[in-house]
């Protein structure tokens, strides 16, 4: 597996270039980015230039967040997918073979219509990203709060979501694994044995405080093995199925204790090489 950061918990990193000098210096190996800034860097640097400032400082771009507002209209959608063939076009160019995107547990559209919308949408998005050799992954999102902000329910378990997939029936299509998500539907590490690595195209971690779950708000993560999730045991199941991507910490909470962006790059360095050594997995 490879160490990845995404920019969630790390304060001001500075631009994608910014970010990549400093998830090197703390020995990440992976950061996810937006498309945009990855078409920006590309034009900016030209393709070799962007891939051996990659290879200098060893890192690669884990994914890619979907371009795409494919949760509304249908002018919305169409016209953002230019975006996406944009952004699909320069990531693979730098070897980047993950997007992925997250799916709310609740809706003020009708859940069924929706449901059957958002198929269709994400079918034609798995097509274009297939076509440049990039696997689109979907966040299932578990926190109980959100399951109830917008009207109707949708899904928010990782057996829906495959069933999801499935119905989607596009080959690079899987999950964007979160432990947190894991956490909060309480899922098992039987749940995740029983997967394919194929099904999983990207994977976050992070910590959940010690309350009753109900309870447990989405932005309010701690840094992995500050809280009580079973990140060694997550980490050693996903191993076990043969998972080879990237593992990006994700933590999504306010900077309460006013901690510099290099006092929390520092902090993420010294808990993923805790968490690994825990797990016994080698990265």
């Amino acid at each position: 597996m490879l160490k990845g950061l995404t920019r969630m918990g790390l304060g001001e990193v500075g631009s994608l270039q910014d970010f990549i000098l400093v998830a090197s210096a703390h020995g990440f190996q992976a950061i996810d980015a937006d498309g945009k800034e990855i078409v920006d860097m590309v034009q900016t640097m030209g393709i070799q230039g962007a891939q051996d400032f990659l290879t200098q400082h060893a890192m690669r771009i884990g994914s890619f967040g979907l371009p795409v507002e494919w949760r509304h209209t249908t002018q919305q959608f169409q016209q953002s997918l230019t975006d996406l063939a944009k952004s699909a076009d320069a990531a693979t160019k730098i070897g980047c073979t993950a997007c992925c995107t997250y799916i709310l547990p609740s809706t003020d559209y009708a859940s069924a219509s929706f449901m059957a919308i958002a198929t269709s949408r994400m079918r034609t998005c798995a097509e274009i990203l297939d076509a440049y050799g990039i696997s689109l992954g979907l966040e299932f999102v578990g926190p109980h709060h959100l399951r109830t902000t917008w009207k109707n329910p949708l899904i928010w378990t990782m057996d829906d979501t495959l069933a999801w997939i499935d119905a989607i029936d596009k080959k690079n299509v899987g999950l964007l694994l979160d432990a947190y998500h894991w956490y909060t539907t309480e899922s098992t590490l039987e749940d995740l044995l029983a997967l394919r690595a194929s099904q999983v195209v990207h994977v976050h971690v992070n910590d959940a405080p010690n309350i009753p779950i109900p309870n447990v708000l989405d932005n309010d993560r701690l840094y992995p093995l500050e809280g009580v999730i079973d990140l060694a045991g997550f980490l050693r199941a996903l191993d076990t199925i043969g998972y080879k991507g990237v593992v990006a910490q994700e933590v999504i909470c306010l900077n309460k204790t006013g901690e510099s962006s290099e006092e929390l790059l520092t902090k993420s360095e010294k808990a993923f090489t805790a968490m690994f050594e825990k797990a016994g997995v080698a990265y």
